[in-house]
């Protein structure tokens, strides 16, 4: 029952190159950012990272990208990447765009157990080539599979040891439906407290979901996009 484990090298310990990640987050809201340093400092590459973006250039999935570990990404919006986006360019990253809700529902189907889906979205577009189409109620829907992860690397506000975990507001994002799809889920929260100390009410993933948890440091909360205006 005891899931904790002492820092994020124990934590990513087995990730090997060629691995398939999920990583959770949206912009730099809830990402787990201790589990990617540690990912940087293990040096392992040829990774497939499924995440809903890509950092920034210095912050995030991007630190993973100029050390250039990232053989692949399925992803949503990438759009402040910079160096994202000249791998992308020059053919060193192979990208996979999928809209964002399916993203999230490919996700949380590999959690559920549902092998595959049908949807509206992406439909008369690039992302239908090649995928099966069939009609319900006379609108025309495309075949998407589930997704899995060999790690899933997950952001939590609160979490025990048993690895019961609690999202906070909008970090909670892409980090419930990944945590249950990878076949090894790796938590990182801000506050660990003993067992019995979370409301069962209030709990947003269970432990049997969660093979290892520790307590992070170091938290940037960075903002992605500040707009300001001028003093009158």
């Amino acid at each position: 029952m005891n899931k904790l484990v002492k820092d994020a090298k124990e934590g990513i310990a087995g990730v090997q190159d060629g691995m398939t990640l999920m990583l959770g987050g949206f912009g730099l809201c809830g990402i787990p950012e201790n589990c990617i340093s540690a990912l940087v400092d293990a040096g392992v590459k040829d990774l497939t990272c499924i995440s809903n973006n890509a950092g920034v250039d210095d912050f995030g999935i991007g630190l993973m990208l100029q050390q250039r570990q990232v053989k692949k990404m399925i992803s949503s919006y990438v759009g402040e990447n910079d160096e994202f986006e000249r791998q992308m360019l020059t053919g060193e990253l192979e990208v996979d765009l999928i809209p964002q809700g399916s993203l999230a529902e490919r996700c949380r189907a590999g959690g559920a157990g549902i092998p595959a889906f049908f949807t509206p979205a992406g439909y008369g577009t690039e992302v239908a080539i090649g995928k099966e189409v069939r009609y319900f109620d006379g609108k025309p829907h495309i075949l998407e599979s589930a997704l899995h992860a060999d790690y899933a690397l997950v952001k939590a506000w609160k979490g025990d040891r048993y690895g019961n975990i609690i999202f906070k507001g909008t970090a909670r994002n892409f980090n419930p439906v990944m945590a249950m799809a990878g076949k090894i889920t790796v938590v990182e929260v801000e506050e660990l407290v003993e067992p019995g100390e979370l409301d069962p009410n209030f709990i947003h993933i269970p432990g049997v979901f969660v093979q290892r948890i520790f307590q992070g440091k170091g938290y940037e909360k960075r903002i992605e996009q500040l707009t300001t205006r001028p003093k009158v």
